[in-house]
């Protein structure tokens, strides 16, 4: 039975995901908030295949901790989900990303057209002014900024390797940075589509506020992060004991 509920999860999302870049297309040729809505439509329904076919859901924790103006939002990364989630968790977020990305027939055109943040990890210095430099124009129009600090994703336990880019941000920005903890690499691998039932949990932390030093910044933020992190992994994995017996 879970294998048919693989394959027919598979098939829902290729066959979902497909159609509604087709359907969407035109939508390049309109306003942006175009493509914004049909990012949107397309994870509420992926998320909805997620939890009739194979039976994962999600809770979303720390809401109250959502600032009412600009920050960044500092988000663990362990699987494909939370690059869905975002666009159900956040209204417009501006995405750091990969500019391999944009090579992605569909999705990279909707990306460059959603105005996410596109760097070159080749470029280091440059990259990082790149990097400011769009995300202080994206920061103006009132958007949120998203990046994953470790910039790939890892394996549940995995030593964390926290890189540069999150505190450039935070120095330039002069905004909140909003750590973001999750378990969701337990239920859906870092790699291919394979989700399994049970409960992701997202947990938006409070706040770092602007204006600490660089060094302190990226200790507060890993540990704010991978404490809370194993502590959702504890859970998820007491979660999948309890379903396995």
């Amino acid at each position: 039975m879970t294998f048919i509920r693989l394959f027919l999860f598979q098939v829902f999302f290729w066959s979902w995901s497909t159609l509604i870049n087709l359907v969407w297309l035109p939508a390049l040729l309109m306003p942006r908030v175009v493509v914004v809505r049909g990012m949107e439509i397309w994870a509420a329904f992926s998320f909805w295949g997620l939890k009739r076919i194979i039976g994962l859901d999600y809770e979303i924790r720390g809401r109250e901790n959502l600032p009412a103006g600009a920050a960044i939002y500092a988000l663990k990364h362990m699987s494909m989900w939370e690059t869905i989630a975002q666009h159900i968790l956040l209204r417009d977020p501006a995405t750091v990303m990969k500019r391999e990305l944009l090579r992605v027939p569909g999705y990279g055109w909707y990306a460059q057209k959603c105005e996410m943040i596109v760097i070159d990890r080749e470029g280091h210095a440059s990259a990082l002014r790149a990097l400011i430099k769009s995300a202080r124009e994206r920061i103006s129009a009132g958007r949120p900024i998203v990046i994953f600090p470790e910039g790939t994703r890892k394996l549940p336990g995995e030593a964390p390797d926290y890189k540069p880019g999150v505190a450039a941000l935070y120095g330039a920005l002069d905004v909140p940075c909003i750590p973001v903890a999750l378990n969701s690499g337990l239920f859906w691998a870092r790699k291919g589509t394979k989700p399994r039932a049970g409960r992701i949990i997202i947990e938006i932390l409070p706040a770092i506020t602007p204006g600490l030093p660089r060094a302190t910044f990226m200790q507060e933020l890993q540990d704010r992060i991978e404490a809370a992190t194993g502590r959702l992994l504890a859970e998820g994995s007491a979660q999948l004991s309890r379903a396995a017996a």
